[in-house]
């Protein structure tokens, strides 16, 4: 910390942070789940540009809902953003054993079944809000490593980094494709979200939610490294704490066909968004790279 300059007083406002982090961890689920509503009412009320966000997002996927319905659905969102600081508290700080109290486990055996087998296997998720927990609550039982994006606060970064390395998960950085392929190769179970828009490099058009989305190809790259299995996974909040579920491994993936398994991946997350669709990463501008004869979806891009 000190060799990283950690303690300047710009990250004064990080270090209180991570000092309820800690603190939220000793509280229920059911207290979290509580004030992190309050939390995510007070964020909706002051965020108005991430807000206007959502909004778009959720109004052009959903165009059958009305317009109070779209809301409703946003505020919700927030409300999740809200309880989503202590899944993430709780990713870096809870123990074993009080996650597992709140954790149910669907078709582990796709899963654990291919692991068995020789080969890579990516566990192919989504930008869900609980997405950190589920991250942490398969080390409880599994080595695998987490390919992450780099946060902007260095500080915020190492502590993340240094969570789950603490718990057993190896950090590979997004842009680390060396790093990436070595783990596959090596049989390394990967975590691995693609689910967000990265621009136009390493990026093909497919239609989600009937809207042309950048989606990212180099799923369907990293799967022809050792007969890599894709196997779609999902962690998300329900009312008595958190489901994890595995899907059959694809087959026929990849098809060679870049359009083809980008459309694939895209319906897999459309599913996944259905089932709890107040849950996921709504505030991320997902349709923010448009195709060239196609305008912007958000007013001030």
């Amino acid at each position: 910390m000190l060799k990283n300059n950690f303690f300047h007083p710009k990250y004064f406002h990080t270090w209180i942070l991570v000092f309820l982090m800690r603190l939220s961890v000793f509280l229920p689920f059911s207290a979290q789940v509580f004030l992190g509503k309050i939390i995510g009412k007070f964020l909706y009320s002051i965020m108005s540009e991430l807000r206007k966000v959502a909004y778009t997002n959720i109004s052009n996927c959903f165009p059958e809902k009305r317009q109070a319905q779209v809301i409703t659905t946003v505020k919700r969102h927030f409300e999740a953003v809200g309880i989503s600081f202590f899944e993430t508290a709780n990713a870096y700080y809870a123990s074993d054993k009080k996650i597992k109290k709140t954790l149910t486990i669907e078709n582990e055996h796709f899963f654990t079944n291919s692991l068995k087998k020789e080969g890579g296997i990516i566990l192919l998720c989504s930008h869900f809000m609980p997405l950190m927990l589920g991250s942490r609550a398969l080390l409880i039982k599994h080595k695998i490593a987490n390919v992450y994006r780099p946060q902007n606060n260095k500080l915020f970064d190492q502590i993340m980094v240094n969570g789950y390395q603490k718990n057993g998960a190896v950090m590979i950085k997004n842009t680390d494709t060396r790093t990436i392929v070595k783990a596959l190769s090596n049989s390394l179970p990967i975590w691995y979200a693609p689910d967000q828009d990265l621009g136009m490099k390493n990026s093909i058009f497919a239609p989600l939610f009937g809207i042309q989305a950048a989606t990212a190809s180099a799923t369907a790259r990293f799967a022809k490294n050792n007969n890599t299995r894709v196997i779609p996974y999902s962690f998300v909040r329900t009312d008595q704490g958190y489901k994890m579920t595995f899907q059959e491994p694809l087959d026929n993936y990849p098809s060679g066909d870049a359009l083809n398994d980008a459309k694939r991946t895209n319906q897999i997350l459309e599913k996944q968004i259905l089932k709890t669709p107040e849950q996921y990463l709504w505030i991320h501008r997902r349709f923010k790279t448009r195709p060239e004869d196609e305008s912007s979806l958000y007013p001030d891009n």
